[in-house]
């Protein structure tokens, strides 16, 4: 018999077309005994000053890998958050999630020198709070659907993270999580229309939910003026070109803590497989079942670019007239009181995936901004909301 953690899984709606990701008849509330497993670089903002953009990234995406591949399943309801991630979590599984976050945490500080907060928080603490996590799923290509978050229990329970609650402690230095797939070799992805533009765009004090959904539907179809959402990947694939730094940091993670020979073995390993991929693309030709034109084309289609997580979230490449068309819609929205908005603009997209395998099909791929991203649109988004308390 189905237990009805697995039903509400199996029974996720999805939706094909992304201005309806606000409507609220599309969700479903996340059963009893549920918890959001969530964590965040701290000063994430001091490290992307610092240049260190695909590290911030690849601890957020490390978030997702780490808790999927220890509870050994992937259609888990989970959400990117550039510099963090949320993964819902079933009764059963609650534990196992907390250990795969301990040693997430140590993972970071290890191996990246970042410093990564975690915390489960259950979905009982939510609704004795008066708020919930309701989940959908958008098709974003024919092999993958990402989920959707609405309740206002993710925004929640993210406050309540930062402010000290429900978290998790980190493992002993050393610990290494299962991060198999976890991948961050692409180079920053330059725009094609004139800027990418990372939004941010949540309820306003206003209260309207009608409103609200047609802010976010009027973002979403300015963004799609070019009749591809304002995706900032190009629809062939990203342009061949892999980053010194994610290809560190990926063998890296792969490897026992401070073993080198393990390290350069593995740094070889993907640096092989580096290099077959792009003489594999040169020639245009597949390998077995591997087709490197095709493989590219489907890193485009099962992008996860833009999102539901209480609020808007996207990270587009727009033209100068459609980009000043968004600001003056948000601008107006955050003055009738509708919504709260930070944006910021960037050069280029990055890209941090989780690849279980070339060979499959479900492989994921997280877009940020290439110079802060979301995590400088937060930083406005805050600094909006303070200004009007």
């Amino acid at each position: 018999m189905t237990s009805p953690d697995e039903e509400f899984l199996k029974n996720l709606p999805v939706f094909l077309h992304f201005e309806d990701v606000a409507d609220p008849l599309l969700y479903r509330a996340l059963p009893v005994g549920w918890a959001l497993a969530l964590a965040d670089i701290i000063d994430s903002t001091g490290a992307i000053d610092a240049g260190r953009y695909k590290a911030v990234n690849m601890a957020g995406a490390g978030v997702i890998s780490g808790i999927l591949n220890a509870l050994q399943r992937h259609d888990l309801p989970f959400i990117f958050g550039g510099d963090g991630a949320a993964v819902a979590v079933p009764p059963s599984q609650v534990e196992a999630a907390r250990e795969a976050l301990s040693k997430v945490q140590s993972w970071v500080a290890d191996d990246i020198g970042l410093t990564l907060r975690a915390a489960i928080v259950p979905l009982s603490a939510i609704r004795e709070n008066g708020l919930d996590v309701r989940v959908a799923r958008f098709q974003a290509s024919e092999d993958v659907s990402y989920a959707m978050f609405s309740g206002g229990g993710n925004h929640w329970a993210d406050e309540q993270m930062k402010a000290g609650g429900y978290l998790v402690e980190a493992a002993a230095a050393g610990s290494r999580p299962d991060l198999t797939g976890l991948s961050c070799r692409w180079n920053p992805i330059a725009a094609t229309h004139g800027t990418v533009v990372s939004i941010i765009a949540l309820p306003g004090p206003a209260g309207d939910a009608v409103a609200f959904r047609e802010i976010v539907a009027d973002i979403v179809a300015l963004a799609n003026e070019d009749g591809r959402g304002g995706h900032p990947i190009p629809t062939e694939g990203p342009p061949l070109g892999f980053i010194r730094e994610g290809l560190v940091l990926e063998a890296s993670a792969l490897s026992a803590y401070r073993d080198r020979f393990a390290q350069i073995r593995k740094g070889s390993w993907v640096l092989f497989q580096t290099f077959l991929i792009a003489v594999l693309y040169w020639l245009r030709r597949p390998i077995g079942r591997f087709d490197p034109i095709q493989y590219k084309r489907s890193v485009a289609s099962n992008t996860d670019f833009r999102k539901f997580d209480d609020g808007l979230k996207m990270t587009v490449d727009v033209d100068p007239e459609r980009l000043a068309k968004i600001k003056s819609r948000l601008e107006g929205a955050a003055r009738e009181g509708i919504c709260y908005y930070g944006l910021h603009e960037q050069d280029t997209a990055l890209m941090t995936c989780i690849v279980p395998s070339p060979l499959s099909k479900d492989h994921m791929h997280f877009v940020d901004g290439g110079d802060g991203g979301y995590a400088k649109a937060a930083t406005n988004l805050k600094a909006q909301i303070q200004l009007s308390a």
